[in-house]
């Protein structure tokens, strides 16, 4: 009895558990809590160690930590890695700080755009819909397939690989690109 008492406790607990769980998004083998900031939680992404120091080479960490809200592009690790040989480690270099900025901000919208709502604002628009982002330049939501992709001015295009990893202060949209300015 006392042990079929025990067991029912347990799943009782675990369906009481199980939502909030299961609403966690999982990014880079880390957990991402929409009760932390966008860099808390890039920070834990093993998929995003390039992204995360190059904001931290930018001087970015305490504006992507602010109140926003942002919607951050996020390209991961292997995204970086499919640049030319040594534009990383460029980019990563002091005087190469100004340009790592604008590239990174190119990266960072105004507002939490959810996947919904990127793909609504392309639907109303006739498949595409461009906005600034924190750069100044423009990025396009595309319909391609049925499914959003990101176009930058230079004309790469990022799928979205993880959708809606909501933050505190905004949400990510994981892509599999750096979106490159003009």
């Amino acid at each position: 009895m006392l042990k079929t008492l025990f067991a029912v406790s347990v799943l009782a607990l675990g369906a009481v558990t199980m939502p909030a769980v299961a609403a966690t998004k999982m990014v880079g083998g880390a957990a991402m809590y929409d009760t932390k900031n966008i860099i808390e939680n890039a920070i834990n992404s093993r998929d995003h160690t390039t992204l995360v120091a190059a904001v931290k080479a930018a001087g970015l960490v305490e504006a992507l930590s602010g109140p926003g809200p942002f919607t951050v592009f996020a390209p991961t690790n292997a995204a970086f890695a499919a640049l030319p040989k040594g534009t990383v480690e460029n980019l990563l270099k002091a005087e190469n700080r100004k340009t790592l900025v604008k590239i990174l901000t190119a990266h960072v919208a105004s507002g939490a755009w959810s996947y919904a709502d990127l793909k609504a604002k392309a639907e109303e628009n006739g498949g595409q819909w461009s906005f600034k982002t924190l750069s100044g330049d423009r990025l396009t939501a595309a319909l391609v397939g049925g499914y959003v992709s990101i176009v930058s001015e230079s004309g790469d295009i990022a799928r979205i690989t993880i959708k809606d990893v909501n933050q505190s202060n905004g949400v990510i949209q994981v892509v599999n690109k750096v979106l490159l300015p003009k």
